[in-house]
Order: C-alpha cells, then structure tokens, then sequence
C-alpha cells in the first residue's frame, strides 16, 4: 500500500501529539523518567533527610532555603507526623513504598548538577551553596565532598581509617590537617551523580553514612570555614531529649549493619561495639568446609566475635583450672597463640584438648556428659556436640560462638580419641607433650599448652606451620 505525503505528515503529527500527552501526564508516580527534565541543570538542590518527626525546625529550614531560591525536597520513610506545613514549592519525597503506587526514586527528582544535604535547625545565606559548589569543582581531583559548619561552634575535623578486613572504623584527630570526617553539624554538598552512586544514599546519620562510604572510595573531602547560621530554638524536652537519643541509636546500629561496621575506634580512644552480644545471635552463619562466609567475602572474623570468643576462652579456662581438669590449647587456637599470642583473626571457635578421665571434675562438664544442656551461673551454656564425643561452651543461648572441649585419653603413650572430624590436623600425639604443659599467652590471658608448641604444631599441620599463614580452607 502507497502512503501518500499527506498521510505521512497526518500520521507525524498524530504520534507527536500522542509523545507530547505521555510526557505531560501525572501518573501516581509522576512521569515518565524518559520525559523527565535530564540532571545536569546548573544549580543546587537543597535536600533535608535528617530531622525528627517531634520537635523540629523542619518548616523554618524550608522556607529559608526556599526563599534563596533554591529547589528543596524533604525525605523522610512517611509523611511527618505531627504534619509540618512546608512552604510553597517544596515537596515531600515518602521513601517508604506502598503496596498500591509505584516505588519512590529520590534520583529521578533531583535535577541539579549538585545537592546539598542539610540538617534540621539550618538558615540559607545566599551565596553559600553556590560557593561551595565552586569549591568542590575547583578542589584537587579527588575531592567529592564540601562540608560547611552549621552555628558557631567550629567542626572538629577527624581522620577517618577503614579496615573493611577486620570490619573496624577508626577516627583520628586530624592533626596533619586532613579530614575524613567532622564532628558537629554540617552542611554537605557533593555532586548528584555522586550521591547517587553511593549504595546508601540517603541512610541515616546522613553524616556518618556519607563519611563512611566516601573513605571506602578515596573521596576527598574539604572543609569550608564560613558557616550556616543556626535559629535560636526552645530547649528539646527532656521525652523529646530521651526520643530523640534513642532513635538515633536505633539508626547508628542499622547503619552499621548496613555499613559492615562491628566496631568504631573513636578518637578519644573510646571503642563502640555492633553486634555479638550475648543477647545477639551469632554474627555469622553457616560454616561450611571449615569456611565462614565471611572469608569468601575477604573479610576476617568480626572483632565483636572476636571478642566474644576471649570472654568464652577465658571463662572456660578458669572453671576448668578451679576444677582441676587438665586441657591444653589444641589446633588452630595454639597456632594463633605460638604465631600471634590471639586468635587466628580468621578464625570462628575456640579449641581446647583435655584429659578424658578429668570430664567428672567439672560439675558444668559432667552435666553435659550426662546429656544436659546446662546455662552456668554467668550465661555460658555447656552441652555435648551433636557430632560426636566432645563438648562446647557457648558465648550464650543465643550467641552460639563457641570454644570446643576434646577429651583425649593416653594409650601405649599416645594421646588418642574417639571422634575423628578428618582435619588434616586431627592426628593422635605422643602423650610426652602434655609432660609438662606449659603456660602461653593467648587472647589476653594464660592459658597451658604443649611443651614443645612447633614440634607439636609441625606434627599436626606440617613444617613451617607457624610462619606460613593459611586460610582453614585454602
């Protein structure tokens, strides 16, 4: 069929038109991203995340910013509750999807090449943001990120250390004038793409998650000296003061989470732990082929598990040595005490080797002997391992972070046992070892060993076993 040029130009128009209703027309999810005005308009968004339901200034950092003129969006989960009446042009972003609209996406409502994110209880002053936008785009080449202070009380500016390995932060002083993070409230301004890159855009603390998953990727940061004036505000109550505390704490510990943070060295010297309490669950799952999950993603063990397994090692040290039980650090835990004076940092559990005939001694042992699962009086629980025929003290009911109790017995002058996991390293030993046991530092105690550790050590996982460092599952 011939289509004349009338036809073609009718039929032109017609899809023109149709383009031009589908990029005008609101849906519950707004437009088309396709039809959406493309990011890389000059100018800077203003975005307020990091406010309270309760008491806030929420309204008055709105209509300062707004008045700039400035685009201003407020995230939040919902809809702020008491209702803040927001001024004129700016608009609420719920991030929290519901199940009858279409998902939120932040990114798609930003349209400037550059966004500022503001804390609650901050006035504009026109020029700023502009200036440190300049800053940003004319800073050396790494520098992804612009913070200026907020009030008059200067940012205290602090190195940030990540040890992703060891799932650690630690914050320095920055003496030599270099920050990876402040300290007090701040302004952050960083190009749109970039934030948007991040994993974690928009988590809250916005400071601590900026600051955090900046330093995984060497972004500069620079610190401007003019600051954001602070309004005078009432006094927080002190419910809004206990709210507000506990919120915040409530939001640190997801972050963590999130972050794959377990401990945070503060710059006092100061330590916060996540996770591997004894109300916790354990901080890892299953360990399949003598392998944590955890290695396969390049990480060690968590410190907080860690440190768990010091408490354990420990306690059980002690109630068998009041017992009179004779035992001895065996495997991969005499290895990290002849190497390291610690734990293996790789390693999940505690080994102990002990004298068969001395179970009945401990009265938390012959329990589990006799089929038990027995809670001591400090929380520990002492059972017998579904395996075979040796035990297990458990950090807690919950947390099942372990040390491990192997009963051997001596025959014709060799230390053998009943259950055989085949580790390479689970061999019988002359019983000349333990003839004396020795004392060996080992995770912050004393603890007996082999007479003779690399002898020992060497029978078990083979010449150079000390100096030669290996993953339980190479």
């Amino acid at each position: 069929m011939r289509v004349t040029p009338c036809q073609a130009a009718l039929a032109g128009a017609i899809l023109l038109n149709l383009l031009l209703l589908l990029c005008v027309w609101r849906g519950p999810g707004g437009s088309p991203p396709s039809c959406r005005v493309p990011r890389g308009v000059p100018g800077v968004t203003v975005l307020l995340r990091d406010f309270e339901d309760f008491e806030n200034d929420l309204a008055g950092t709105a209509r300062s910013f707004a008045s700039l003129p400035a685009p201003v969006l407020v995230a939040a989960e919902v809809a702020p509750y008491p209702p803040v009446p927001l001024p004129a042009g700016v608009r609420l972003l719920p991030l929290r999807p519901v199940a009858d609209r279409p998902p939120v996406h932040p990114e798609l409502h930003i349209h400037t090449r550059h966004v500022a994110l503001v804390p609650d209880g901050t006035r504009a002053i026109p020029g700023l943001l502009e200036r440190m936008r300049d800053a940003l785009e004319g800073g050396r080449g790494d520098t992804r990120l612009v913070v200026a202070p907020v009030g008059t009380p200067p940012l205290r500016c602090l190195e940030l250390q990540l040890e992703p390995r060891a799932w650690t932060a630690r914050y320095g002083t920055g003496d030599r004038g270099v920050c990876g993070a402040v300290e007090g409230p701040a302004v952050l301004l960083l190009r749109t793409r970039d934030l948007f890159a991040l994993p974690f855009p928009l988590a809250r603390p916005v400071p601590t998650a900026i600051f955090i998953q900046a330093a995984l990727r060497g972004w500069g940061l620079r610190v401007v000296q003019e600051a954001f004036p602070a309004p005078r505000r009432p006094p927080i109550s002190p419910h809004g003061r206990w709210k507000a505390e506990s919120l915040g704490e409530n939001r640190q510990r997801r972050l963590m989470r999130d972050l794959g943070i377990k401990r945070e060295v503060l710059a006092d010297g100061g330590e916060r732990w996540y996770g591997c309490t004894k109300e916790t669950a354990r901080c890892f799952g299953t360990v399949h082929a003598r392998t944590p999950q955890y290695l396969l993603a390049g990480r060690w063990t968590p410190p907080c598990c860690l440190r768990a397994l010091r408490e354990t090692a420990r306690h059980v040290v002690e109630a068998l040595e009041a017992a009179g039980v004779r035992y001895w650090l065996e495997g991969g835990s005499l290895l990290g005490a002849a190497r390291l004076g610690d734990i293996i940092p790789w390693d999940y559990d505690v080994d102990l080797g002990i004298y068969r005939e001395d179970l009945g001694k401990c009265r938390w042992l012959a329990a589990a002997a006799a089929g038990e699962l027995v809670e001591d009086t400090e929380g520990f629980l002492w059972e017998k391992a579904a395996e075979g025929d040796f035990y297990r003290v458990h950090y807690s009911r919950s947390n099942r972070l372990h040390v491990d109790l192997w009963p051997f017995y001596p025959r014709g002058g060799v230390m053998t046992k009943d259950t055989w996991l085949g580790h390479p390293q689970d061999v019988e030993f002359p019983e000349s070892f333990l003839r004396p046991r020795v004392p060996m530092a080992f995770a912050g105690f004393t603890a007996m060993a082999p007479n003779d550790a690399r002898a020992f050590l060497e029978l078990k996982f083979g010449p150079g076993a000390i100096e030669n460092p290996q993953y339980p599952n190479p």
